[in-house]
């Protein structure tokens, strides 16, 4: 096996695993796979002369309290049928990582087929997502006195700016390669855009892209909703409302902050009328993607929350190094630390004595530190351990909004 740097004869060899894999159909591509393949940092895990695996890598940012703090979006893990079983997978991605964090990025993010295989590279799960599904006649919302403006893949680059310029809250991700866009809208036939422009600038202020299950009636499903003012995603809800004179049903993200039942009428009468059917009202939760710190002394020292300051040991473990070759410069951050949060906080090597412990591996300590869960919450479910009061101390200084990346990958 070897892993290399991805070459343009590589290009039909990997194809054909997503193909394998079924993230495009040959008969339906239009050029998704092209756009990804652009928009990406591409390592290769080769067999017998031929790509067999690959992880694509996107540059983008994580907002973290304010903070933008540089991305390595794991964009892409694929491994062929043949290569299956043979720790391929985890060797590139812990490559890609290693090289990543040696050019300066803080932070690694991917969305994950299932929870415990990314774990073993020091990923940490994140918060549910809440996903509504509901009749769009039923939103009380004004319906729109402005008409939208159409979207589609001419409008691509200006769709990612847009994407690019909306509302900004903790753990919000920005990806920047307008590739990462186009693929995005190209993935399906039918997939439409509607957004409104500022009257004087002409700029794409607000919008929301959808793929429809079915056109007519669908479920339709908002891959995104993009808004700078609260004021605007309302006036996108009205637009889904307009909707609702033929759609039955849509599929939408929850944005942080806002709780769209109180936007429905009926939600649980709606909800036991339709129960089981094509088109049923319902609330699901989903915790589907994770992240894990690569720089610790840059995530610590831009880590401000004066609230309460609190200093411990760290004594922090890291499982990525046993999928490592030695040569690489980066082996990961386990090791031994004195941290102090605070509204400046501090990061030292080695251990004071006078200080209590925190034992805990990357996965879990990213967790604390993103305020996806309190610190008592990871030492009864995740590998994090310490004294009873520096777990209460953590848990009132990382209070945090609910981290969300509104920006899927």
């Amino acid at each position: 096996m070897i892993i290399r740097k991805y070459l343009d004869k590589d290009y039909q060899e990997i194809k054909r695993v997503w193909e394998e894999v079924g993230w495009i159909d040959p008969k339906e591509d239009h050029g998704v796979f092209k756009a990804f393949a652009q928009s990406s940092r591409i390592l290769v895990g080769e067999i017998n002369g031929a790509a067999e695996a690959s992880v694509f890598s996107v540059s983008g940012d994580v907002n973290y309290n304010g903070v933008p703090l540089p991305l390595h979006g794991v964009a892409g893990v694929v491994t062929s049928r043949v290569a299956r079983k043979k720790k391929l997978a985890g060797k590139i991605t812990a490559i890609s990582m290693a090289q990543e964090a040696s050019q300066g990025q803080c932070v690694a993010g991917l969305g994950m087929f299932e929870q415990g295989f990314y774990n073993l590279l020091g990923f940490g799960t994140g918060p549910y997502e809440h996903y509504l599904s509901f009749d769009p006649a039923d939103l009380k919302v004004a319906p729109t006195k402005r008409t939208p403006c159409r979207l589609g893949l001419k409008d691509a680059e200006e769709i990612h700016q847009s994407r690019k310029k909306r509302l900004q809250r903790h753990g919000n991700v920005n990806l920047f390669p307008s590739e990462v866009t186009r693929g995005d809208l190209l993935y399906k036939d039918s997939g439409f855009g509607l957004g409104f422009r500022d009257e004087e600038s002409k700029e794409l202020t607000h919008h929301f892209w959808i793929s429809p299950e079915e056109v007519e009636h669908g479920p339709y499903n908002v891959l995104w909703a993009v808004f700078r003012e609260n004021c605007q995603f309302i006036e996108l809800l009205g637009l889904l409302r307009d909707l609702g004179d033929q759609v039955n049903l849509v599929n939408i993200c929850e944005p942080v902050g806002i709780q769209l039942q109180d936007l429905l009428r009926q939600p649980m009468k709606r909800s036991r009328i339709s129960r089981r059917g094509k088109f049923e009202v319902k609330n699901r939760a989903s915790a589907y993607w994770q992240l894990r710190i690569l720089n610790l002394e840059k995530c610590i020292q831009n880590t401000h929350l004066p609230k309460n300051e609190v200093s411990f040991n760290l004594e922090l473990d890291d499982p990525v190094k046993e999928f490592l070759p030695p040569e690489e410069e980066w082996q990961g951050i386990a090791g031994e630390y004195t941290v102090t949060i605070a509204g400046e906080s501090e990061i030292k090597k080695g251990f004071r004595k006078s200080l209590p412990v925190l034992k805990t591996s990357v996965g879990a300590f990213t967790r604390m530190w993103m305020g996806v869960l309190p610190a008592s919450g990871l030492a009864v479910t995740d590998e994090m351990a310490g004294p009873e009061n520096l777990l209460k101390e953590l848990d009132h200084t990382f209070l945090l909004p609910k981290p969300q990346l509104d920006w899927d990958f």
